[in-house]
């Protein structure tokens, strides 16, 4: 055989070998967790509307899994700061956290939410996205949607399902 075929036959037994690998190193999968925290918002009226913002402090549980770095039945401390403006025209709320596992691996998240309200009784549905993080969520990437309501005692229960990768 000569040499250029001999170079094209390694070649494609390489690409064979190695591309498959690269697209099984791709790790994804979805689970569903709740987070009960409490909430110290500060609100006053402004221009029309009113502004608000402040801590929640809580935690998370996994409730069912797919695998990978969320694991059924794990918990982590959830820390976050909330800040917002609601008018005629609706709500736009934002919520950045940082969860940390038994661990010390840390997830990232953002929630944003745009309907419903902050005061008990409130609540909706929103979207969150997974940020990455350290540990075993370095590199974590992906979404869910949640369902958020408001009690009594400024608390909060939230209901996720989320989808998540990592390259």
């Amino acid at each position: 055989m000569p040499s250029g075929w001999r170079i094209a036959a390694a070649l494609s037994v390489a690409a064979g070998v190695l591309f498959p690998a690269c697209i099984a190193a791709e790790e994804s999968g979805n689970f569903s967790m709740i987070n009960v925290q409490e909430q110290d918002y500060t609100a006053f009226d402004h221009a029309g509307g009113s502004v608000f913002g402040g801590a929640l402090e809580g935690t998370s549980t996994i409730l069912s899994s797919s695998g990978g770095p969320f694991v059924e039945g794990e918990h982590g401390i959830s820390t976050c700061v909330a800040y917002g403006r609601k008018s005629a025209a609706g709500m736009d709320l934002e919520i950045p956290c940082a969860t940390t596992d038994a661990s010390g691996d840390r997830l990232d998240t953002l929630s944003k939410r745009i309907a419903g309200g902050v005061e008990a009784g409130g609540g909706g549905e929103g979207r969150m996205e997974l940020l990455g993080g350290t540990g075993k969520y370095a590199g974590i990437s992906g979404s869910c949607g949640y369902d958020v309501e408001y009690l009594a005692g400024k608390r909060l229960a939230l209901m996720a399902g989320c989808t998540w990768r990592r390259p």
